[in-house]
């Protein structure tokens, strides 16, 4: 059994997320953390999520804190602290204005939790991963981000629907940013097993319009509804319980690379990965050219953007 802290549980996205990880049959302690001033709102959740589980029978116990020794013991942290993206706004454009929120978490949680994994969900999320791998102080394997794996998901739901397949008959994965240069892996992409390459619906696949879709869901939900709350809050809960599980399962997520795919890595950026209780174990993968060309764009990318990030922080220090 697991404790799962949830940093920044009072909002949108921790608010589902504490609600999806408490389905999680490995999870016994639930602590719903955030800021000084937040202990209402975290207390009223808490009862919430209480009253929840007497309705399904779960036996999950929820507690809130705003006092960081409170996150001794935690086997996962799930970090979801930071500034919402509004509509219209880049990921990017969030960089500066999260990156020191995110450095003091991590060096909160490397201080009082230094075994347990941490899980970034906050914006841009792969430059978020390596600010919070610099500052926790812990080893690469325990940090990981959300990256590409709900990206991923999308992208599976739209060739679901364009083959008029059961979901679960698709598997694909994006790799890269968790943005504009995110790289979808078609050469990998299968159905029933079956490269989509070996399927004469294949050729008029549209993936110019797919890959808007999937770029620009996030994009679409906020201008609608003003933030994602439940697709990132299941992928998430899926993410978390694999590793509690130690299930071994190769998920998409952004962690640190050196050299696994094409010899392109020194940054923090989503890729696939084996997850189990001991973290991301980064997996070498071979891929087509046009898809090692945008791979090395998006590395490029966001290894610049963490560099700049990275200076600025530690120039204010």
């Amino acid at each position: 059994m697991a404790k799962v802290a949830i940093i920044g549980a009072s909002g949108n996205v921790g608010r589902y997320t504490a609600h999806a990880v408490s389905n999680i049959p490995y999870v016994s302690d639930l602590l719903l953390f955030g800021r000084p001033g937040k202990e209402e709102v975290l207390h009223g959740l808490a009862c919430d999520l209480h009253d929840s589980f007497a309705a399904r029978g779960s036996q999950a116990d929820v507690k809130f804190s705003c006092i960081p020794k409170d996150l001794e013991g935690s086997d996962i942290i799930i970090v979801t602290s930071g500034v919402p993206r509004k509509e219209g706004q880049d990921r990017i454009d969030l960089a500066h204005e999260n990156a020191r929120m995110i450095s003091e978490i991590a060096a909160m949680v490397g201080w009082y939790a230094p075994k347990a994994i941490l899980f970034i969900i906050s914006n841009p999320v792969d430059v978020m991963t390596a600010v919070a791998l610099k500052y926790s102080g812990m080893k690469p394997n325990q940090v990981i981000g959300l990256g590409t794996h709900l990206d991923s998901m999308r992208l599976k739901w739209n060739i679901a629907k364009y083959f008029d397949v059961h979901v679960s008959e698709v598997h694909t994965r994006i790799i890269g940013e968790h943005g504009d240069s995110m790289v979808p892996l078609w050469s990998a992409t299968t159905i029933g097993g079956i490269s989509i390459q070996n399927l004469p619906e294949f050729k008029d696949l549209p993936e110019e319009r797919i890959m808007y879709n999937v770029m620009n869901a996030g994009s679409a939900i906020i201008r609608r509804i003003g933030a994602t709350v439940y697709g990132p809050g299941d992928a998430i809960a899926t993410i978390v319980g694999t590793i509690l599980g130690d299930e071994k399962r190769i998920l998409t997520v952004s962690t640190f690379i050196s050299s696994e795919i094409h010899n392109i890595g020194d940054v923090c950026i989503g890729t696939p990965v084996r997850l189990d209780r001991n973290g991301a174990k980064t997996l070498a993968i071979t891929i087509s050219d046009s898809e090692v060309e945008g791979f090395r764009k998006s590395v490029d990318k966001i290894r610049a953007i963490t560099q700049d990030v990275l200076e600025r922080l530690e120039g204010n220090c």
